[in-house]
């Protein structure tokens, strides 16, 4: 009887709390910023731009803000062209009666967060394109991208005698991180290559990498990586900076994986969802940076 209460207890609670949500969404959350502009003066994007530094919390909330806002303006500026952010800040600012003289940077700040947002979704459209392109052993210009690779870091082996068989799935975005990382930190690289062929603790470079690039290709289409590119890129994010991400995972999993001393490589997959779970971590915190540090011993 005990059980079948708490059930109910919380059934009713998990109940109230939508119909929290829904209220608050669709009728409470308009007359609270009602409230608020005409207290402070200024409407919701400026107190946010205003209450908070450049970087995630900022931009996340003015996100939340242009999304769930009835004005189409606001709605369509989450997907602005690069180009055309400050025509669209103007006209946000029109739409909410912001003049720029009592509130001077606003408009740069406004600004600012359009480019992190906007530029999240057409650095995933880069990406995802990106993706989609199969390496190709005919190609010639794909086989002088492995070439280059094998020149920086030095050979290193598939699993099968056809490479286009490990890139199946991430293409020649995989293929592009594994480039960028040889040639960007070839030191670091190198390193990590090195302890891939340890007698004990040693894995497939390019699969991990691969492997690497569907994570980091995952965290991005979840929308998990904003936090991480609204705190490192003051404009549009870029494919380098996704490939300057995949180099952070590329050497700081080769150290979790030393560290952590698995029993064999028959292991990965669990040792591979504990990074991950450390990565979606670190992506929670509102300052996080997962930026690579070049060490200056190597």
């Amino acid at each position: 009887m005990r059980t079948v209460t708490t059930w109910k207890f919380a059934l009713s609670s998990k109940m109230l709390g939508y119909i929290w949500q829904y209220l608050f969404s669709s009728f409470l959350r308009f007359w609270f910023k009602w409230f608020l502009r005409h207290v402070t003066g200024k409407c919701e994007l400026q107190r946010i731009c205003s209450g908070y530094k450049q970087g995630a919390p900022r931009t996340s909330r003015a996100e939340y803000s242009l999304e769930s806002s009835k004005s189409t303006v606001l709605r369509a500026a989450v997907s602005v062209e690069e180009d055309q952010v400050e025509e669209c800040a103007m006209a946000i600012m029109k739409e909410k009666k912001v003049i720029s003289q009592k509130d001077p940077e606003f408009k740069m700040s406004l600004q600012v967060c359009l480019w992190q947002i906007s530029g999240y979704k057409r650095l995933y459209a880069s990406v995802e394109d990106l993706r989609k392109q199969s390496f190709d052993c005919e190609n010639n210009s794909h086989e002088n991208m492995l070439l280059r690779n094998y020149q920086a870091v030095g050979r290193y082996r598939f699993q099968g005698d056809d490479p286009k068989t490990d890139f199946r799935g991430m293409g020649m975005l995989g293929l592009t991180n594994l480039i960028f990382f040889s040639e960007k930190y070839t030191e670091m690289a190198r390193q990590v290559l090195s302890h891939s062929v340890h007698p004990k603790l040693g894995y497939s470079y390019a699969i991990v990498g691969i492997n690497l690039t569907e994570m980091a290709y995952s965290l991005l289409r979840s929308g998990a990586l904003k936090p991480h590119f609204y705190n490192t890129v003051s404009q549009s994010p870029k494919l380098e900076h996704f490939h300057q991400l995949y180099c952070y995972f590329a050497y700081e999993f080769d150290k979790f994986w030393i560290e952590e001393k698995p029993e064999s490589i028959m292991e990965f997959n669990r040792y591979r969802e504990k990074f991950h779970e450390k990565m979606k971590a670190l992506l929670q915190e509102p300052d996080v940076s997962l930026c690579l540090t070049v060490d200056s011993k190597l």
